[in-house]
């Protein structure tokens, strides 16, 4: 009941009648987006949209069929020339602009990233619109694919850093149905082990933007919690690194059902301050990490 009515608020605030900003590079395009804030009809998000197309789409895709095909709509109609996903426009890709004295942040661009990519992969995988047959989900996958690290890692914007862009990268990777046993997959998960803390849990300091390659840090609820997602995502819920982690969560949750967590994990822009979303991650990604674990043991 709780849940329904909070799909019924979201459905009042999807944004259908007005153009933003990304309507200059996509004028035909119909609105059809939900915003990061409560109130901002001028600047939807791909993110938020994707995730809240997921909800409704597991709720009752019939219930919320309008509203699910007007956000499915947008997102496709956003897609990059590359093939990627960016977060507020399209193509806006212009680097040198970064160099300008009044560019506040480098946020004068909004270039596609890997972690946002991989949530719309996830989002089209569960409408059904795989890599086989959908021209979107192709050119999407060949981005995500090619945004790959050498070491097996994928860059992630919205959280810190490494870890967050991995998780969402594997599980879009999965709901697109390539093999476990694919190089890039195993890669990844080879990854993932490597940079496991040896208290089972995983962390990762916010200075790995500054220095362009992951950064360890104290085990930490947020990021365990990604990365397990991302093992299980690449069908290794049998691995000994996701017994361990499953373990460290157990013995770090505290008397009152939560976690305690006092690192940032959340990012605006890689140089301006991190954010530290007090109770979101701590709650959400572990009710995830439950029902993951639980359908790949229905699998098996």
């Amino acid at each position: 009941m709780a849940a329904r009515r909070g799909l019924e608020w979201l459905r009042s605030r999807q944004i259908l009648d007005v153009r933003g900003d990304w309507a200059v590079m996509k004028p035909d395009l119909l609105p059809g987006g939900w915003p990061f804030q409560y109130g901002n009809c001028s600047y939807p998000d791909i993110d938020d949209t994707v995730i809240t197309v997921l909800a409704m789409h597991r709720a009752d895709p019939k219930a919320f069929a309008e509203s699910i095909k007007r956000g499915r709509d947008w997102v496709v109609g956003m897609q990059t020339a590359n093939g990627g996903w960016a977060s507020f426009e399209v193509d806006n890709t212009d680097y040198w602009l970064n160099y300008l004295p009044f560019s506040d942040h480098n946020w004068t661009i909004d270039p596609p990233t890997a972690d946002v990519t991989g949530r719309c992969l996830s989002m089209l995988g569960q409408l059904g619109e795989l890599s086989e047959t959908s021209v979107p989900s192709r050119r999407g996958l060949d981005f995500l694919l090619n945004e790959q690290e050498t070491d097996g890692s994928w860059f992630g914007k919205w959280g810190i850093n490494y870890t967050h862009g991995t998780w969402s990268a594997l599980c879009a990777l999965n709901v697109m149905g390539i093999p476990h046993d694919d190089p890039r997959m195993k890669r990844a998960v080879e990854w993932l082990v490597s940079v496991q803390n040896e208290d089972g849990g995983w962390g990762e300091d916010a200075c790995s933007y500054e220095r362009g390659h992951y950064v360890g840090a104290p085990s930490a609820p947020t990021q365990t919690s990604w990365a397990l997602l991302g093992l299980m995502g690449a069908g290794a819920v049998g691995h000994p690194a996701t017994a361990r982690g499953i373990g460290w969560l157990i013995k770090t949750q505290c008397g009152h059902g939560l976690w305690e967590e006092e690192c940032d994990n959340g990012v605006c822009a890689p140089i301006l301050p991190f954010h530290h979303h007090h109770g979101y991650y701590r709650r959400v990604t572990r009710l995830a990490n439950r029902k993951e674990r639980k359908n790949r043991r229905e699998e098996q």
